[in-house]
């Protein structure tokens, strides 16, 4: 698992991770990504049954109101999972990039 959430990271780390087909985290970490792994892997699975839903047109036949919710809960899933997505049980090694402190002046 590479981590990089900073925004002179973010978008290397991604390329990065994809290149060497690791897990990555490059937006926000949310708490308890590890820690409490069976609520991640419970969101995980919820992240792939709405993408799957979305690929088969299921959310074009509800009505306008839930696929708008369930589509910007994707969407939300997407923006802070999408790197972990297929990622089964915890890694064994996490890598953190660009750790120090930014100081604004």
């Amino acid at each position: 698992l590479i981590v990089g959430i900073k925004n002179k990271a973010a978008n290397l780390v991604a390329r990065v991770a994809i290149r060497a087909w690791c897990h990555y985290v490059n937006k926000k970490w949310l708490g308890g990504i590890l820690t409490n792994w069976p609520t991640t892997k419970m969101r995980l699975h919820k992240f792939r049954d709405l993408r799957t839903k979305q690929k088969m047109g299921g959310l074009n036949c509800l009505l306008k109101r839930d696929a708008t919710m369930l589509k910007r809960q994707l969407s939300n899933l997407q923006t802070y999972l999408g790197g972990i997505k297929y990622m089964t049980r915890l890694p064994n090694i996490v890598i953190i990039v660009d750790q120090q402190e930014e100081y604004t002046t």
